[in-house]
């Protein structure tokens, strides 16, 4: 039994990744479940896996006494000392069972009681595991999908990727191996759930986390970033080092940082700016790719008018006004963007020179 018992925790430990005397643990626990199942009255029924040989011993906790007067909890002090030298009338012995007598039934009932703490222990060797890296990325591979869900293999578990949290025109395919966000962990009746996203802002912070050294060890500062999955990205980045270029940490060599990272987004467009403490230029910045020619604010209400060039004009609104909502987003002003030709002819009707300044970088 002994050996049998050691070969059945090893394995389940290399297989499952749970702690060999987490599994002695549950095991005793389920062997004492179908003891007591088998012994009436069983509260003073004990059972040890001696972690060194695996040999099982059972005993039941009983009290001395001189007359006996209930068998399951009681034993007479003659019969007591046939057990322990040391016992006397008051004391408690531990009378062994033989394990020979434990029955199919009671062994059948451990059995599954094992497998079901198994699957317990599992699931909580899962759940501590993955709790940890909530707000972390996870690399894995699609084995499935179902009904609106695909199903991700991240080591010897399974991860779920609603469809709604892929990135807009993807279609995964079976053998993919994709990365992911890990939003949510949760303890379910299934087991716990390891929920993923690749649509959700973090996502790119943590992308850009992993492809740049500068920003993992927070030599380069995220102060900033705004997204439209599939669409287009803006990131604001700052260092207080200034012999050190934050966008050109972020873009890399010859764009090798940045690249890797539009092609696990499926070609998201992503902005890189440099952050400023100067709203006229954050707001200028925040509308790249377009160049802005003069911009005006009012620091009250938190309000810019930028001027581009009127061919520069669809460019800094952007696709149903995807480019300005994203950089309004991102500076937290209300921008309003206007063509020179309509500047000018502002000029004309009214002097608002003193509002506006040229665009200085």
């Amino acid at each position: 039994m002994s050996k049998e018992l050691r070969y059945i925790i090893e394995q389940l430990s290399h297989e499952k990744g749970i702690t060999k005397d987490q599994l002695r643990s549950t095991i005793e626990s389920a062997m004492l479940s179908a003891l007591k199942k088998k012994f009436l009255r069983s509260e003073n029924v004990t059972l040890i896996i001696n972690p060194d040989n695996y040999e099982i011993t059972a005993f039941k906790i009983k009290n001395v006494v001189d007359q006996v007067k209930d068998r399951h909890s009681e034993i007479a002090l003659n019969d007591a000392l046939l057990i322990s030298d040391d016992a006397i009338v008051g004391s408690m012995v531990k009378e062994p069972l033989d394990m020979k007598d434990f029955g199919r039934i009671a062994a059948q009932t451990a059995k599954q009681v094992i497998l079901q703490k198994v699957r317990e222990a599992e699931r909580d060797v899962i759940y501590d595991k993955f709790i940890t890296k909530v707000g972390t990325i996870v690399s894995g591979t699609v084995l499935r999908r179902e009904k609106g869900t695909y199903y991700i293999g991240i080591g010897k578990t399974e991860a779920l990727l609603p469809v709604k949290e892929t990135i807009q025109r993807e279609h995964l395919k079976l053998g993919d191996t994709i990365r992911a966000y890990i939003s949510e962990v949760a303890i379910t009746s299934k087991g716990p759930q390891i929920m993923l996203s690749r649509t959700v802002t973090e996502f790119v912070v943590e992308l850009f986390r992993m492809e740049v050294p500068e920003i993992n060890d927070n030599t380069v500062i995220i102060k900033g970033v705004v997204r439209e999955p599939g669409e287009r990205t803006k990131l604001a980045v700052f260092c207080k080092d200034t012999s050190i270029d934050p966008v050109g940490a972020c873009v890399g060599m010859k764009g090798t940082r940045v690249q890797t990272i539009v092609r696990e987004l499926r070609g998201e467009r992503i902005d890189i700016i440099l952050w400023s403490p100067d709203p006229r230029l954050y707001i200028s910045r925040a509308l790249t790719p377009s160049e802005v020619d003069k911009i005006g604010i009012n620091e009250e209400d938190k309000t810019a008018m930028a001027v581009v060039e009127d061919a520069q004009l669809s460019v800094a609104i952007g696709k149903k006004g995807q480019n300005v909502k994203l950089a309004m987003k991102l500076t937290g002003w209300d921008i309003d963007i206007i063509s020179e030709s309509k500047y000018s002819k502002m000029r004309q009707e009214k002097n608002i020179d003193d509002i506006f300044e040229k665009r200085k970088d």
